[in-house]
């Protein structure tokens, strides 16, 4: 793992507080043996490479939809050394690599999550709002542009998270006012969460089946016990994880995951 603070391109980063490159190899180890061990998922591994810290962060490398990568375009020149990497992988486990206009940025499913047929597309900080319409197109789905409005919350996938057809987490403050009305009509059962819970990243979360029936949640440790009862009323079984060291670069659990399909 070559994960460190190496530079500062959003709200959480210092390079005065650093990441313990040993305590964050095993908080990452500790989510891989979790969802591969305990909760059965499949995961693949994206070879780790030097000079590209935040390559971790997997959920932004691009958007899957079955056998295809909608790439992601960085803002951040420190990211772009990422692109070449993500799509030689890609490409050689056999999806086609799809690289939307140079003109715009996108960070992949940090900014675009899936509400059942419908993909909410989070943009300002990282991505650009006229993405939504190429992704519309290249993936002939109904796609609903949010503006986001706190910087702290730069990613979709900071602030917001599907949980099912009919839930979701959110934290309303990360959003604008146009913004918040489009979730609130898109989600019949918006969970809105505290500053304090948003600032945990507890929307950064990772929903799957649970081995034992139901629902499980994957999420950094230390959510409320009011959003833990209200999660167990929705038939989620909540598994925190100490993942403090990856919170020091603005992520958390989701943001260690790209969701690649069934």
């Amino acid at each position: 793992m070559h994960y460190t603070i190496a530079y500062e391109i959003n709200p959480w980063m210092s390079l005065k507080r650093q990441a313990n490159r040993a305590r964050a190899l095993a908080q990452w180890t500790r989510l891989h043996q979790l969802l591969t061990r305990q909760l059965g998922a499949r995961v693949r591994l994206l070879p780790p490479a030097p000079g590209v810290p935040d390559l971790v962060f997997t959920a932004n490398a691009g958007l899957v939809s079955g056998r295809t990568l909608i790439r992601s375009n960085f803002r951040h020149p420190e990211r772009q050394r990422e692109e070449p990497l993500i799509e030689r992988y890609f490409r050689r486990q056999g999806f086609r690599v799809v690289r939307l206009s140079s003109r715009c940025d996108f960070e992949g499913e940090g900014d675009a999550l899936w509400v059942g047929r419908t993909l909410l597309f989070g943009f300002r900080f990282r991505s650009d709002a006229p993405v939504h319409e190429e992704l519309a197109r290249v993936l002939g789905a109904r796609v609903l542009p949010v503006e986001l409005a706190d910087r702290r919350f730069y990613h979709l996938d900071t602030c917001f998270c599907p949980l099912d057809g009919e839930a979701a987490l959110w934290f309303p403050g990360a959003f604008d006012r146009y913004g918040r009305r489009v979730i609130e009509r898109l989600i019949a059962a918006p969970i809105s969460v505290s500053e304090q819970d948003a600032a945990r990243f507890v929307c950064n979360a990772i929903p799957l089946p649970d081995p034992s029936g139901g629902r499980a949640l994957v999420v950094h440790s230390g959510l409320s016990a009011s959003l833990r009862r209200r999660l167990a009323r929705r038939g989620f079984r909540v598994y925190p994880l100490d993942l403090s060291e990856f919170l020091k670069a603005g992520g958390s659990a989701k943001c260690l995951v790209l969701t690649m399909g069934p």
